[in-house]
């Protein structure tokens, strides 16, 4: 039995420290070349910002002053940063199946059903940075925490700070 819950704790912990964010980029860039930058027009998919547009540019604002990144227009940026939710479908089971049965000594019959399933709308964010003059991406970040339907406005700008900080914090990417 403490084996058993050793393996459990190791798992958990385990799984604690994995990462959020999964991070690619161009190994071959200088990245302190890089001082300004703009939003590249047509972020989000669409002719407006989303709620959940004006959450990511905000985040992604404050990371990049972090990063002492100058935000200019687009024309004078060296680079794009591009965004986008990517959105897919789950399915979902809650509450309890049901079931009954009936029997005598070596013989029965039994009846179940499983769990109601909804489908869940969830998002992930990806962003991308892009190289103005080459028009490359150089960096791309995607979250694995998703957005989903059933979350608040609270929580959903929580998990969008909280997504875009640890991006950021993958940025400029380690070349040694």
């Amino acid at each position: 039995m403490s084996r058993f819950l050793m393996v459990v704790l190791i798992t958990l912990t385990m799984a604690g420290c994995a990462s959020n964010v999964v991070t690619d980029y161009n190994s071959s860039v200088v990245y302190d070349n890089y001082s300004s930058w703009a939003f590249a027009s047509g972020n989000g998919n669409s002719s407006f910002v989303s709620l959940d547009g004006n959450r990511i540019q905000s985040a992604v604002e404050r990371e990049l002053k972090r990063k002492e990144m100058q935000r200019v227009d687009e024309p004078k940026a060296d680079l794009l940063v591009s965004w986008k939710i990517v959105e897919h479908e789950r399915l979902e089971q809650s509450g309890l199946g049901l079931g009954f049965g009936f029997g005598t000594g070596n013989f029965g019959w039994g009846l179940s059903s499983p769990p109601p399933v909804r489908e869940v709308q969830e998002g992930k964010l990806v962003i991308e940075l892009v190289d103005k003059r080459t028009e490359e991406v150089v960096w791309r970040a995607a979250s694995r925490r998703y957005l989903n339907e059933n979350q608040s406005p609270e929580k959903r700008s929580k998990l969008i700070d909280e997504v875009v900080a640890e991006m950021f914090s993958k940025y400029p990417p380690d070349l040694d």
